[in-house]
């Protein structure tokens, strides 16, 4: 701690869990900074994944239907999760079929750039399926 003091440094702790406690003279304001940039460094290098979204009708029609699936594969081929969500209104609540087949086929026609990561299911009008990119390699 005197030779810390009299080079106008601080006597920092470096790993207090080896035997002797290891410690170091050093700046503790400069340590601290270096600390904070590779943490910042860590965090800028992780990868966000965001879920993105699209909304489909059980009676689309064919181009409408082609126009979503390349939205789709769009967004698997940037490492996207996609959530397709099948709304019905009125009576189609009825024929949940058509949203199963609608999606049965998605997931089909997406196979090289996506799987399935929740099985269509039905949550209050809506049926529901998450897809994820696969890995290449």
């Amino acid at each position: 701690m005197a030779i810390a003091e009299e080079k106008g440094l601080d006597l920092v702790e470096i790993s207090p869990t080896a035997q002797p406690p290891v410690c170091r003279i050093i700046d503790f304001g400069k340590f601290m900074y270096d600390e904070k940039k590779k943490a910042a460094e860590a965090r800028k290098k992780q990868k966000q994944v965001t879920v993105k979204e699209i909304k489909l009708r059980p009676k689309i029609e064919e181009h409408d239907f082609l126009v979503k699936r390349r939205q789709i594969e769009e967004f698997l081929t940037e490492g996207h999760k996609v959530k397709i969500t099948v709304r019905f209104r009125g009576r189609e609540i009825v024929h949940p079929e058509m949203a199963q087949k609608l999606l049965s086929r998605i997931a089909t026609e997406v196979v090289q750039k996506g799987k399935i990561e929740r099985a269509p299911m039905m949550e209050s009008r809506m049926m529901i399926m998450l897809l994820t990119p696969v890995k290449k390699g």
